[in-house]
């Protein structure tokens, strides 16, 4: 039976296959590996917020197609399917959005079968004296409409910072990478997926927004991942 809102499903382990692009195993729960999509044995595309972004065709013809918060685009040149939503639950963006009664009826909300909260629960200690973590909040939010919510632990986390860190030119205030939600989410799916399913389709992609992130070296990482047919990053046209 699926898990569903208000349930987290736990980053599962199994050894990695040898390769460089893969440095670091991950904590063991489970002899299977994460398992973000159902029966995801096509195609799986990963929409990301960049402008200019033209592929519905494309997009649409996934197995699985994952987008992020607003998903712009969606309904139109991004494509009309969505079987993910990633929706970041720390910040302002997410205390906007649950402050807006109506978000529960935004199209890409509806439309999706399962959603991602990239940030793992911040202890309640950890969360004062201005709160940052949404997560209890949006999986009340979430919860009536009954579909699986999945939870990035920190060990994805420390996983991507250990790939980006040796490509990282400014670490950030905390002296270590700060990756992107685009990043840990294509990340946490390379991570479960089967490399015989094919390389991973990566659209809208722009490596650009809000500068604590380290863009270029995430740029690099999805060039080497591409390099070894991880994944296909497909440009962006304005």
């Amino acid at each position: 039976m699926p898990r569903r809102a208000g349930a987290i499903r736990p980053l599962l382990r199994e050894p990695l296959p040898p390769s460089d692009f893969y440095q670091v195993d991950l904590p063991v729960d489970s002899p299977r590996r994460l398992d973000l999509f159902p029966a995801a044995s096509g195609p799986l595309a990963i929409v990301g917020n960049a402008p200019g972004l033209d592929a519905a065709a494309a997009i649409d013809a996934a197995s699985c197609v994952v987008r992020f918060n607003n998903a712009p685009g969606f309904g139109g040149r991004a494509g009309v399917r969505v079987t993910h939503l990633a929706l970041v639950n720390r910040g302002g963006q997410m205390r906007e959005w649950l402050r807006d009664p109506r978000f529960l009826d935004r199209p890409v909300v509806r439309c999706a079968d399962a959603f991602i909260l990239p940030f793992p629960m911040l202890p309640a200690e950890q969360n004062r004296p201005e709160q940052v973590c949404w997560t209890r909040e949006v999986l009340e939010l979430l919860a009536p409409l009954g579909k699986p919510v999945h939870i990035l632990p920190e060990d994805l986390h420390q996983a991507a910072r250990l790939r980006l860190a040796p490509v990282t030119t400014d670490p950030g205030p905390a002296g270590r990478p700060n990756p992107s939600t685009g990043f840990l989410v294509t990340l946490a799916f390379l991570l479960g997926r089967p490399l015989r399913r094919g390389p991973v389709a990566a659209h809208g992609f722009g490596f650009d927004g809000w500068p604590g992130h380290p863009w270029t070296a995430e740029r690099a990482w999805f060039r080497q991942a591409e390099a070894a047919g991880h994944l296909r990053l497909h440009p962006c046209h304005s």
